[in-house]
């Protein structure tokens, strides 16, 4: 079964380096949203204004495979 790995970047990029084994990219994708909310749920409050949280999912060969933005903007 492929493995699937789940990198976070906000303050400081959360490299993983385990991954998870599952049967194909769509299940990746839909683990991805799963636990990007879980993640987000996880930092309380401490999203910061004018700073990107993204989470890149990718193959096990490092290739790229979705990429998830959240962005908080202060008004102008």
């Amino acid at each position: 079964m492929p493995r699937y790995f789940f990198h976070t970047y906000h303050e400081r990029a959360e490299l993983d380096r385990e991954g998870e084994e599952l049967p194909d990219k769509y299940a990746a994708w839909r683990e991805a949203t799963v636990t990007a909310g879980q993640v987000l749920q996880g930092i309380d409050g401490m999203l910061t204004p004018d700073r990107e949280w993204r989470m890149e999912v990718t193959d096990e060969f490092q290739n790229t495979l979705y990429v998830l933005h959240i962005n908080a903007e202060t008004p102008k």
